[in-house]
């Protein structure tokens, strides 16, 4: 019998858990039955959508689905629609597109990063394998790509060039820096490629489809851009977390992988001893990795690096882009909506407190 996870479907209080934050100001509480409802929407259309005659394709594709998720990016184009004409037809079916193409950029991750559990339940290709989860991620955006084409030539437009940022930010973040990049400027451009334009496209999805003034487009997708980068450099500091209940992740999955993160980054440029000395460390344990050593070789290297200077670094970062994403927004009239992109932005960026 194929496993399945246990959890399915998504409410804003209860799997978000920023609900009690991003609407805690009274305008913006009273937004709340509306996001909500529109969330419901797209979980029905995601049910939907996922859907394939063919039985393993179907098990494959809903998954991840199934396992749950916070449905930030379906959120975020349900309230920039308040901008405009609220949550359409063509609201709800854009912001599953994008989900969904987040869903397959997860399938593709996990295979690039040899993750074993993912949202809590183990990674699809520790199930089928990574061809068949690379497939599972091919197939969900072949049908994101469909929902959008539905939609004309603008949503088409936002997809593919959505979609390709995703694939440069893998494929640059696979290569690493080039002699004479610097590596965290480097970085942070990935995190802006393979987070942030999938954040922003929901964003600006959400007043492109819901017809909101056109002068809002950059705004909101300047502010999901920045925040979506703000969001990852926290999951940089998660991703040290030894509670793997708060992250659905085995500690440290990206460093042992191979995988740089900003806490990495910084640390490298650090040039007191105890930091270079740590730094070695690290790469040792991550060569030994590569070459078949048990992962647990890091865990005393993680477990300092959790308690660095580097990563208490990375978290200032993570508010710097969040107050930038707040910027971002003054184009935008004040009232209940910005109120709560605001403290969305603020509460990202807060997510270890």
């Amino acid at each position: 019998m194929t496993p399945r996870p246990s959890a399915a479907g998504s409410q804003m209080a209860g799997k978000l858990g920023l609900a009690d934050r991003i609407f805690a100001g009274v305008r913006s509480r009273k937004l709340l039955a509306t996001v909500e409802a529109g969330l419901e929407r797209v979980e029905q259309s995601l049910a939907s959508e996922l859907r394939v005659t063919d039985s393993l394709a179907d098990a494959t594709s809903r998954y991840l689905y199934e396992a749950g998720g916070k449905r930030v990016r379906p959120m975020l184009a349900i309230l920039t629609s308040q901008l405009g004409e609220g949550v359409t037809d063509a609201v709800v079916q854009g912001a599953t597109a994008l989900e969904m193409t987040h869903l397959g950029s997860l399938y593709h991750d996990d295979v690039m990063d040899g993750a074993d559990v993912r949202r809590g339940v183990p990674s699809a290709q520790t199930v089928w394998g990574n061809n068949i989860a690379i497939l599972t991620g091919d197939l969900l955006f072949s049908r994101a790509s469909g929902i959008m084409a539905r939609h004309g030539d603008r949503a088409i437009r936002l997809q593919s060039d959505t979609f390709e940022r995703l694939v440069l930010g893998q494929m640059h973040e696979t290569v690493g820096p080039q002699p004479g990049d610097d590596p965290v400027a480097f970085y942070l451009q990935v995190l802006s490629d393979k987070t942030g334009s999938l954040i922003a496209a929901a964003a600006e999805a959400g007043v492109v489809f819901a017809r909101a003034p056109q002068e809002y487009e950059e705004p909101v997708r300047v502010f999901g851009e920045k925040a979506g980068v703000a969001f990852q450099l926290l999951d940089d500091v998660l991703d040290l977390s030894d509670d793997p209940d708060e992250t659905g992740k085995v500690p440290g999955t990206d460093l042992r992988a191979g995988v740089p993160t900003m806490p990495y980054l910084l640390l490298g440029q650090r040039q007191d001893a105890p930091s270079r000395d740590l730094h070695a460390r690290i790469d040792d344990g991550v060569a030994r990795i590569a070459d078949g050593a048990d992962p647990g070789v890091l865990d005393g290297a993680l477990a300092e690096l959790r308690d660095h200077a580097a990563t208490r670094a990375t978290l200032d970062l993570a508010h710097s882009w969040s107050a930038e994403a707040i910027a971002a927004l003054d184009p935008v009239p004040d009232g209940p909506v910005r109120e709560a992109l605001t403290r969305f932005a603020q509460a990202v960026a807060d997510r270890s407190s």
